[in-house]
């Protein structure tokens, strides 16, 4: 790579944090990124991948267990100058106006007053906010609201912008608009920006905006793959070559996915049925109602029990983080498979479709029992106890073992929901117990 127009280097980046039981919960694991100027990259996953852990690492507000990040050549060990960040939650103070937001950067460098609103001014209007310099946020829509988190960061004149979800908080309608007056000051190079770091999980965000795309894993976030993305600027959502890369992309995240999950399954888990083969379930509640849902999606016309996956989650408005885990769900209870990006229904899938209640509770009890191990480890303890009970904790200790407590809370979640609706066992909040007081 050219030195000259390399802006940031990260390089073998480990960050851990530093659990209560004096372990660690790794975050990221041997990252290796680089932006070069003129470019737009983009980092894309679903959330709990640590695409915002490595953006505070590169901002200099977080330091990497080990490895290093380079700005300009020169290490972050702090708040980088030249250096600015677009939240997803605007972060504007309410009791400051438009101007006063956005000056406030530059205050705290302790520039001449007149420079000050020369530059907040030319920045608002930049940014399509002339005539709102006095507005306070509560008067603003989001859209606006975000515009001024985005002045507020040009304003200071950085080298990177750092973009965290900068468009998820935003209606479909507002977003798209902010993308594309973003994307024409970007092309117009009206911003004095010199590169782009944008995290997402927005797979036709990430295309329609990105010159490059990093795909994240989870638990830990590593990089999978790497994709360039040559289409011409401005890039229509219609386009043959664009729904083949967005494709593409979904068919790299499920593959990868399945792929890591499988290994995990397969190393060292043998003696382990209470947590093998749960990494999938881990960080997401997946509710009944929405496996069902997904499945008769699936079933009816015009997919009949074949469906791309870009296609279903555009017609349902499902973005990753919404789709993956309920698909993810259906794989592991064996009603779905995937294959080059489409979701194929299971010949007990498409007999859960067209089954009336009853059945599909027998159905579903089969497969939890038969393919989900937690489920099947809490039902034999169940029938081999004399009471026929046992303690919440019981389960939760022995998955924390293995995994975080947040983990292990969510996991339980999954099981207890899934259990209750095959009535494979029952479950008493109150008193925090499993039993089979009304089994199957």
């Amino acid at each position: 790579m050219n030195a000259v127009n390399s802006l940031l280097e990260v390089r073998d980046v480990i960050k851990a944090f530093p659990k209560g039981d004096g372990g660690s919960l790794l975050v990221l694991d041997q990252v290796n990124l680089s932006v070069r100027e003129g470019e737009i990259v983009g980092l894309l996953g679903r959330s709990g991948s640590g695409k915002s852990s490595l953006l505070r690492l590169i901002a200099g507000l977080s330091k990497p267990t080990s490895g290093e990040v380079n700005y300009l050549g020169q290490a972050v060990d702090g708040p980088a100058a030249g250096v600015a960040m677009v939240f997803q939650s605007f972060a504007l103070f309410p009791w400051l106006t438009v101007y006063e937001n956005v000056a406030l950067g530059l205050e705290a460098l302790r520039l001449p007053e007149d420079e000050i609103r020369r530059r907040s001014l030319a920045a608002i209007d930049l940014i399509g906010l002339d005539g709102f310099e006095s507005a306070y946020p509560r008067e603003l829509s989001g859209g606006m609201r975000q515009r001024v988190g985005f002045a507020r960061a040009l304003v200071v004149n950085p080298n990177i912008l750092l973009m965290d979800e900068a468009f998820s908080a935003l209606d479909v309608l507002t977003a798209e608009t902010l993308r594309t007056d973003f994307l024409d000051l970007w092309g117009a190079k009206q911003m004095p920006i010199k590169g782009v770091i944008l995290v997402t999980h927005n797979i036709e965000e990430a295309v329609q905006m990105c010159d490059r795309i990093l795909v994240f894993s989870t638990n830990p976030g590593r990089i999978v793959t790497e994709i360039s993305v040559s289409l011409p600027q401005p890039r229509n959502r219609l386009d043959t070559n664009f729904r083949d890369l967005v494709e593409k992309i979904y068919v790299e995240m499920t593959s990868k996915r399945m792929q890591t999950t499988n290994e995990k399954a397969a190393r060292g888990q043998k003696d382990k049925p209470a947590v093998a083969n749960l990494d999938v379930i881990l960080a997401y509640y997946v509710s009944t109602n929405l496996i069902s849902g997904l499945i008769e999606a699936v079933a009816e016309a015009p997919y009949h029990g074949r469906a791309d996956l870009p296609v279903i989650a555009s017609d349902l408005m499902m973005e990753i983080d919404d789709l993956f885990p309920v698909v993810e769900a259906l794989q592991l209870l064996r009603f779905a498979d995937l294959e080059g990006g489409d979701l194929n229904l299971t010949v007990d899938g498409m007999a859960f479709a067209n089954a009336e209640v009853d059945e599909r509770k027998r159905i579903f009890a089969k497969h939890l029992l038969s393919f989900v191990p937690l489920a099947s480890h809490v039902r034999r303890v169940l029938d081999e106890r004399a009471s026929h009970m046992a303690p919440r904790s019981r389960f939760l200790n022995e998955l924390e073992d293995y995994m975080t407590p947040e983990a292990a809370e969510q996991t339980l979640r999954n099981i207890v929901s899934w259990g209750r609706y095959g009535e494979v066992f029952a479950y008493d909040d109150q008193h925090m117990n499993f039993s089979l007081e009304n089994p199957t």
